[in-house]
């Protein structure tokens, strides 16, 4: 059985990865800090990736 009933579920494991950038991005501008833009984008790409790959593996593997 596959983890993922359906590869559109895939999108939810890339949007927790956008949805912990987009944390990382709001906590320091309320506060009045640094935003660490790099580490947001680095944040954001890694949820894009992780969503398509996650997608990819559900949607090539066997249904059994």
């Amino acid at each position: 059985m596959h983890p993922l009933r359906h590869p559109r579920n895939a999108a939810l494991v890339g949007i927790l990865f956008v949805g912990i950038a987009a944390i990382y991005w709001f906590v320091p501008s309320v506060g009045s800090g640094h935003v660490d833009v790099a580490g947001m984008t680095m944040l954001a790409a890694l949820g894009i990736a992780m969503g398509v790959m996650a997608y990819v593996l559900v949607a090539g593997s066997p249904r059994e």
